[in-house]
C-alpha cells in the first residue's frame, strides 16, 4: 500500500509536533552517522527545539570548533573576528555609559561643575531637587511605618494592662472568689473585736490506719488553716 503524501506545513498540535521532531531528529542523526562511516565525511548537525533544548551530532574524533575553523578556511571568512568586533563595540558602549554615570555622580556631589553651562547647571539643580524629594518621601514612609508599628505595640500593652486592672477589680469586689475549692471550707460567722467577720476554716482529715472513724483537728501548723475575711456591708 502506497504511503500518503504529507503536506509540509507547521504541525499545530504541540504533542504531535514534538513527537515528529524527535523522530526526524533521530533519523537525521542516523543518516549523518552513516555518511561519517561510509564516506569518511565530517558531519556536524546542530538542532534547537521550540522548547529551547539543544541537540547536536558531531562526527567522531572531531569537534564543532574544528569544523567551524575548516568552514572559515574553506569559505574565506572569519566568524570569530566578526564576533570579537561586535563584543568590542558592545564593551565600548558599556564603558561610555559607565563614564557618563561616574561624571553625573561627581556633579551631584558638587565636583566637576566648571565645564557646565548655565542650562546644564539649571537642569542639574532640578535633578538634585527631584532626587531629594524622592528621598524625603521614602524617609517619611519608613518613619510612618515605624510609628504605626510602635502604636500597635503600645495598644497591645494597654490592652494587657486594662485586662489586668479588670481582673484585680473583680477580685476586690468578690473576696469569696479567693476560695478555690468551696467544699474544702466550713464557714463560721462571728464578731471578733466588735466587727462582723467571716471565718473560713479549711479542715484536712487525719487518716488513721485500722480505725473506722475520721477525726478533724484544729491546731497550728498542722491539718487545718484558719482564714478571716471582713464581711461586706
Amino acid at each position: 500500500m502506497a504511503r500518503g503524501k504529507i503536506q509540509i506545513k507547521r504541525i499545530e498540535n504541540q504533542t504531535n509536533r514534538q513527537v515528529t521532531y524527535s523522530k526526524r531528529r533521530n533519523g537525521l542523526f542516523k543518516k549523518a552517522h552513516e555518511l561519517t562511516v561510509l564516506c569518511d565525511a565530517k558531519v556536524s548537525i546542530i538542532m534547537i527545539s521550540t522548547s529551547g533544548k539543544l541537540h547536536e551530532y558531531i562526527s567522531p574524533s572531531t569537534s564543532t570548533k574544528q569544523l567551524f575553523d575548516q568552514y572559515q578556511k574553506t569559505v574565506g571568512v572569519d566568524l570569530w573576528n566578526s564576533h570579537f568586533e561586535k563584543m568590542q563595540e558592545q564593551l565600548k558602549k558599556l564603558r561610555d555609559v559607565n563614564r557618563a554615570l561616574r561624571r553625573e555622580i561627581r556633579q551631584r556631589m558638587g565636583e566637576g561643575l566648571n565645564d557646565l553651562s548655565f542650562e546644564q547647571l539649571t537642569e542639574l539643580i532640578e535633578d538634585v531637587d527631584n532626587s531629594i524629594k524622592l528621598i524625603r518621601e521614602r524617609k517619611y514612609k519608613v518613619i510612618g511605618n515605624q510609628i504605626e508599628t510602635h502604636k500597635k505595640k503600645v495598644r497591645n500593652v494597654e490592652e494587657i494592662h486594662r485586662n489586668l486592672l479588670l481582673e484585680c477589680e473583680a477580685r476586690q469586689e468578690d473576696p469569696y472568689g479567693l476560695v478555690d475549692h468551696e467544699g474544702d471550707y466550713n464557714s463560721v460567722l462571728g464578731f471578733p473585736n466588735g466587727g462582723p467577720r467571716i471565718l473560713a476554716l479549711r479542715l484536712q482529715p487525719d487518716h488513721h490506719h485500722g480505725h473506722h472513724h475520721h477525726h478533724s483537728h484544729l491546731h497550728s501548723g498542722g491539718g487545718s488553716d484558719l482564714t478571716t475575711f471582713t464581711l461586706l456591708e
